[in-house]
């Protein structure tokens, strides 16, 4: 295991790079130990992947992984890189084999299936820089003196609404290397109206919290869920790059139809 540590440069193909961490650790510890409270992907863009042809010309290409909430596994973002690393000075026939190898890899890793979608950078210089939906909470009036993380925090008000509150003020750290993780969290809901005051106070208390991406994204769910009881609920956040890697999880209480990946401004 390679975590924490000094990391030698491999740049031929090893999948034995990759390290799988199992959810059920953090989700134990949130009280989700039977069926899962709701439904989601991670959305990962890896940034720099990069390989050979038969002919040794190098080929670039921006990844999209989708890893389901389903998997046993979270694949820890350090050992993801050093594995697409393996792929710099290894050949392959076609994109799509770069592709089929990495989806098998990373599946086996998470315990279930992982799409792995390439982009070359022609086609992706098309993407546009898009905006949160909803409201920001983040220009709000109030003291804020909790920088560790409280449920307590939440509170809600009798009228029912359905709405989108987002904040770009959502900071963690990561559990194995303790840098930080700076995100955007958006919650869409129906039900009682949440307190954004009390919200901006929660989503703030994450500050010093030490938590993977999707770690975080479900605890966010579950308080909210446990403490302002919403009929619907979804959760997402998008996290900043880091290391070439942005990690965006999303939770809800709905079946999702498609992974959304709308890049923001800060990724």
């Amino acid at each position: 295991m390679e975590l924490g540590k000094q990391s030698k440069y491999e740049s031929t193909y090893n999948p034995d790079k990759l390290f799988a961490i199992p959810r059920t650790i953090k989700r134990e510890e949130i009280g989700i130990t039977g069926e899962l409270p709701f439904f989601g992907v991670d959305v990962w863009n890896h940034y720099e992947v990069s390989w050979l042809t038969p002919r040794g010309v190098p080929r670039v290409a921006i990844a999209t992984i989708v890893v389901p909430c389903t998997s046993a596994n979270v694949i820890e973002s350090k050992s993801m890189k050093l594995y697409f690393n393996t792929f710099n000075n290894t050949s392959f026939g076609t994109q799509a084999e770069v592709e089929r190898i990495a989806a098998r890899d990373l599946s086996h890793c998470a315990g279930a299936p992982v799409s792995v979608t390439l982009e070359p950078l022609e086609g992706a210089a098309a993407q546009q820089i898009g905006a949160p939906a909803g409201s920001s909470i983040d220009e709000q009036d109030i003291a804020i003196d909790k920088f560790s993380v409280d449920r307590q925090l939440l509170a809600t008000h009798d009228e029912h609404v359905s709405e989108t509150l987002y904040s770009n003020l959502l900071k963690s750290n990561c559990l194995v290397t303790g840098q930080p993780d700076w995100g955007t969290v958006s919650i869409t809901y129906e039900g009682r109206r949440i307190d954004r005051a009390a919200l901006l106070k929660y989503v703030v208390s994450f500050r010093n919290h030490e938590e993977f991406h999707e770690q975080c994204v479900e605890r966010i769910f579950k308080d909210i869920q446990d403490q302002c009881a919403p009929t619907r609920l979804t959760v997402a956040a998008r996290y900043t790059r880091r290391g070439g890697i942005d990690i965006n999880p999303v939770r809800s209480s709905e079946p999702l139809h498609d992974a959304p990946n709308q890049r923001l401004i800060r990724q």
